[in-house]
């Protein structure tokens, strides 16, 4: 009799010992998989961030070449009559460009999406997942 108790004992002590090893498994498996999205989404952020920079260096270059020449074109032309009206009209402009294009980018940088959110939103899966069961 004892001899059956004790391997009743011991078959559950190994299944209960197989439970907690399948969920160790199961967990590990879950934080890998989500530490692979989060990978991902941070190779993603930064391609998107470097391919954003070198556009907007490009961008800024020729705008800025483009308006010295405007500048020189407008006071050459205004050379004899109103050189200084032109110099103060080309700055103002360039001042009132400059200041909505910084408005602009503040403005699309606050609703910008949010940085890994697909994984956010999978690690919030998984947390009513259990805590339904």
């Amino acid at each position: 009799m004892e001899n059956k108790t004790s391997t009743n004992s011991t078959i559950r002590s190994q299944g209960l010992f197989q439970s907690i090893k399948a969920l160790t498994s199961t967990l590990v498996s879950i934080a890998h998989n989500r530490l692979e999205l989060l990978s991902t989404d941070l190779e993603e952020a930064k391609e998107q961030l470097i391919r954003m920079l070198v556009l907007a260096l490009v961008s800024l270059f020729s705008i800025f070449i483009a308006a010295v020449l405007i500048t020189i074109t407008i006071v050459i032309a205004f050379w004899d009559t109103h050189r200084m009206l032109a110099l103060f009209s080309a700055t103002g402009f360039f001042i009132i460009v400059a200041i909505a294009t910084c408005i602009t980018i503040i403005r699309e940088a606050k609703k910008a999406p949010k940085m890994f959110l697909a994984s956010l939103i999978e690690l919030i899966k998984d947390r009513t997942h259990f805590d339904q069961h």
